[in-house]
Parts: structure tokens; C-alpha cells; sequence
């Protein structure tokens, strides 16, 4: 499969900036909720009504954007740690064409995700920008937006891994559908003989797919216009109390406390109930301080990581608020309703991946999803007997697909690449199309 550098062109001139697009969208989910969902009353009436939704969800996942933005940066500052660098580094010599770029980048990119995705996006992001300025010294040709998009892939997987919020909500005692389906543990989603192949499908596929298509792939010029160094050198002439900030003792000794804690959770668990968000990123907050070696150099990789953090910050609750427009008006009962009457037992799955793929170009967030449409889905399930795992993965896997042309999560890759979101989502689609064939294969064959 090819891309010409028409159709390159053409998607570069549609696409607007993820900001704007997250309003587009609002605008868009006002005129649904008015054409579908209007009850009667006035339609100046029906309008205030639903701005009164789109407010009340502004505000309404406040906490989740908080644990959102600790995994991303607290994985970004992971990946900021010289024991990440050297990683980087040492595979960055093997990436001297656009073709074994593509490979390595996407493999590991993946590899990582799979564990964490804050981790994974920010790892894929440098390790991209890595192979720009190597082949800017070197001399070498290449498509470096296919290089950008091989280093988002991760987010088209990560919702089967370790750190996806649907499976980890449901493995707490206490979520919110606990009263319908009890507590499900992630050896039922996430350590699933389906999610195990569909996973090792991903890792053997994906690389070797971006492979063949950077071999047909166009080499444009490139700048990168920002700087964007890992660096990170503590002042001379250290004095006082300021010592403690240097000190690896003191650093040592306190994130130990994180991993102690953390360790023995595993080791008093019975089960795998243990493992959630906060859990992650409890483990995370930890491996960073042990790993950076000093408080100083922590705080120095957290400032970095914060301001890729930004613009999720800023549009997180422009998407909590279109969701509050379709939880509130009905919006997505209705839309989720249609699936469910044209679906049987056997279509079911593939009905709720392609319904999450949708949903997920207006709520971006996996758990943000999961609050709007996991009491729909879990009720058709019963409905269609349909086990609840398998469900509930096949929403994760739709969510995570379309990430492929929802610009939100890229933002900090764009930040640290230089890259534009028109630029590499001709190639993220196409990882779209890749995916989508293996997600249904999966959902079909288990």
C-alpha cells in the first residue's frame, strides 16, 4: 500500500489543529443532541438544556484528568531517565533508512505501550525525533512524519496492556457497575488468551507492516524547528540544605518506600484486584525518582514532562463536556442502541469495537468512554450472553483503534517531533486498517 504525495497533500490541507477539532466536534454533538434527542419542548429551550449538559460534563472528570495526566507525566519522565537515553541511543545507529526506522520504532514503541502508555507515547515521541536528528547528521533520506506515526502506534494498543482504564476501572472492588457484573479481574481482560494473541498479533504484525510501507513511501525534506534535549545537568557549587535535593541516599531511601509498598500489595494480594490506575501510578511515582537518582533531576524530567502536558489540560474537559452532552441528552444510548438491535451473539463484539471507535473521536479517554457507554454495553452483553471480559475488551480495543485519527493523544509526540497532526495521520490510518484486521480476527476466532 502506497501513499502518493497528492493524497499526503490533501489530508495535510483538511485537518485543522486538535484544539480546533475538539470544538468542531462540540458544535457537532450540540446539532446531534438537538436533531436526535429533542423531546418537544422548544428548541431555545432544548438548546439551553443541552448547554447545561455540555457544562456539567465540563467539570465531570476532573479526577480522571488528573490520574490521565500522572500517567502521562510520570511515564514521560520515566523516559527521560539516562537508563531510557541509552536504550534510545543504542538503536538509534540501526535506524540509518526509512525502512528499518519504521520497523524499530513501531516494535518498541509497541513493546512499551503495552506497559504503560504515558511510557510508550513519550519513549516512541523521542525515540522518533532521535532518528530525525541522526539522519539530519548522517546525511540520509527520510519520511520522517511515517517516522512520527511509527512512534504514536503504541496508542492504538495500549488499552489491551497493563495501563488501559477499562479493565483496570473493573478490576477495582468498588466501580461504578460492581452492583451488575461484581469485581473482573484482568486475567479475565488484559492476561485473556484472547488479549495475550491478539497482543503478540500486534507485535509481529505491526513493525513488519510500517516496514513495507515506508519501502513505498515518499522522503520528504524536513526541519526540526524546536530543541529538544535529555539532558539533565544539576548546578555547580551545591550549598546548604540543597544538598538533600543531590543526594542519592535520600532519593534512594524514598523511592524505595514507593516500591516497598507497592511490592508488598503483590505479595499480600490474593488476587489481581490490586492492580488499577492509581496502583500504576503509585509504582510509577516511584521508578522515577529511583531511576533519575536524585530529587533534583526528578523535579527537572517532571517540568519537562508537565509542558507536553498542556494541551491535554486544556481540551480534556472540552471532550468531558461532549460527553456530558451525550450521557445527559441520550445521545449515546441512542447510538449504541442501534448497534445493539442489528447485533447477535457472534456480531455483538465487532458492533461494540466499531461503536467505541466512533465515540472515541468525541471522548478521547478510555475510562471517560467506559463511565459513558460500559452501562449500555455491560446490559446488551447479558442481554446477548455475551461474556462481560470479552465485552468490555472489545470496547477497549475500538477506543484505542481510532486514537489512529484522534489527534488529542498525540499532542505531546507533535511537541517534541515538531510534527503537525496532518502530517502523520495518513500513516496512522493506514496503522488503522492493520489493526482493525487483526481486533476483529481476535473478536471472531475466541
Amino acid at each position: 500500500m502506497s501513499f502518493s504525495e497528492t493524497t499526503v497533500k490533501f489530508l495535510k490541507n483538511i485537518l485543522p489543529s486538535p484544539f480546533s477539532i475538539a470544538v468542531i466536534l462540540t458544535i457537532i454533538s450540540f446539532i446531534f443532541a438537538m436533531l436526535f434527542t429533542n423531546p418537544g419542548i422548544s428548541d431555545l429551550s432544548y438548546l439551553i438544556k443541552i448547554t447545561s449538559f455540555w457544562e456539567k460534563g465540563f467539570w465531570e472528570l476532573l479526577a480522571f484528568t488528573t490520574q490521565m495526566i500522572l500517567m502521562l507525566v510520570l511515564g514521560h519522565t520515566l523516559a527521560l531517565t539516562k537508563s531510557a537515553n541509552k536504550l534510545i541511543n543504542s538503536v538509534v545507529k540501526y535506524c540509518n533508512t526509512t525502512q528499518k526506522a519504521a520497523f524499530v520504532v513501531t516494535l518498541l514503541t509497541v513493546l512499551i505501550s503495552l506497559f504503560n502508555w504515558g511510557l510508550g507515547l513519550i519513549f516512541g515521541a523521542i525515540l522518533a525525533r532521535k532518528v530525525g536528528e541522526s539522519a539530519k547528521k548522517q546525511g540520509f533520506q527520510l519520511n520522517y512524519p511515517l517516522i512520527g506515526a511509527a512512534g504514536y502506534s503504541g496508542l492504538m494498543v495500549w488499552h489491551g496492556g497493563f495501563s488501559g482504564s477499562a479493565p483496570l476501572k473493573i478490576a477495582e472492588q468498588n466501580h461504578f457497575l460492581a452492583d451488575s457484573i461484581g469485581q473482573v479481574l484482568i486475567n479475565e481482560t488484559i492476561l485473556s488468551a484472547m488479549n495475550i494473541s491478539v497482543s503478540i498479533a500486534l507485535i509481529l504484525i505491526l513493525p513488519f507492516s510500517m516496514y513495507l510501507l515506508a519501502k513505498k513511501s515518499i522522503n520528504y525534506p524536513f526541519e526540526l524547528k524546536t530543541n529538544f534535549s535529555l539532558d539533565q545537568v544539576d548546578k555547580d557549587n551545591i550549598k546548604g540544605a540543597e544538598k538533600l535535593d543531590h543526594s542519592r541516599v535520600f532519593t534512594l531511601l524514598f523511592s524505595m518506600f514507593f516500591i516497598f509498598i507497592a511490592l508488598d500489595k503483590i505479595f499480600r494480594a490474593d488476587d489481581l484486584a490490586f492492580l488499577n490506575l492509581n496502583y500504576i501510578n503509585f509504582l510509577l511515582f516511584g521508578l522515577g525518582l529511583l531511576m533519575h537518582g536524585n530529587i533534583s533531576r526528578f523535579i527537572n524530567a517532571v517540568n519537562k514532562a508537565i509542558v507536553d502536558s498542556t494541551g491535554i489540560l486544556i481540551q480534556f474537559p472540552l471532550y468531558a463536556g461532549i460527553m456530558g452532552i451525550m450521557k445527559y441528552s441520550g445521545l449515546t444510548i441512542i447510538f449504541t442502541d442501534f448497534f445493539i438491535n442489528i447485533s447477535t451473539q457472534t456480531t455483538f463484539p465487532i458492533y461494540t469495537l466499531i461503536s467505541a471507535g466512533i465515540v472515541n473521536i468525541f471522548v478521547p479517554s478510555g475510562g471517560g468512554q467506559w463511565i459513558v457507554q460500559g452501562p449500555i454495553i455491560i446490559e446488551a452483553a447479558k442481554q446477548l450472553n455475551v461474556p462481560v471480559a470479552k465485552a468490555v475488551m472489545a470496547l477497549a480495543y475500538g477506543d484505542q483503534l481510532t486514537n489512529m485519527l484522534q489527534p488529542f493523544w498525540a499532542l505531546p509526540l507533535l511537541g517534541i517531533t515538531g510534527l503537525k497532526a496532518k502530517e502523520i495521520i495518513p500513516y496512522t490510518f493506514f496503522l488503522m486498517v492493520i489493526g482493525l484486521i487483526i481486533y476483529i480476527t481476535g473478536l471472531l476466532v475466541f
